[in-house]
């Protein structure tokens, strides 16, 4: 199944796509919208372009595991995602997803301007490379 990650953020949104047989997630774009309602509608209709079945909304949990504004915004997003796409919608713990992004990027020598320009694209595959890691070793009914 086709799934599409993003990484929802007040500037720029990052999003990442897996192939059919949910072995590769790879970073696909970023949507530069500020414009919440606009965003998300930009986030849907790519979805849609590229086929997607399944939408993964990164969900930014405190390192306490509790969940606050941004938390809720990302919350709020992935409900107008539900709305304007007929595929489920689920939100994912991306705690550490920039971080861990951010490392592979230094890894292989990106920064500057360069880097912001695929960050939010490569914390969407780290986000959606969890959630297909979670896929792979859960049961059916967990998933």
């Amino acid at each position: 199944m086709k799934i599409m990650a993003v990484d929802y953020g007040e500037a720029r949104t990052g999003l990442a796509m897996c192939d059919e047989g949910e072995i590769l997630a790879s970073p696909l774009q970023t949507v530069f919208e500020k414009d919440f309602d606009a965003c998300a509608e930009q986030v849907a209709k790519i979805s849609k372009e590229k086929k997607a079945a399944m939408i993964i909304v990164g969900d930014p949990v405190n390192m306490n595991g509790t969940r606050g504004e941004r938390s809720q915004r990302c919350a709020l997003f992935a409900e107008k995602l539900r709305e304007l796409t007929s595929v489920e919608v689920k939100m994912w713990d991306e705690r550490s997803s920039t971080v861990t992004a951010i490392s592979y990027m230094n890894e292989v020598n990106k920064r500057g301007k360069k880097r912001k320009a695929v960050l939010d694209q490569a914390a969407a595959a780290v986000i959606l490379e969890s959630y297909l890691n979670y896929r792979r070793n859960c049961s059916e009914k967990d998933v």
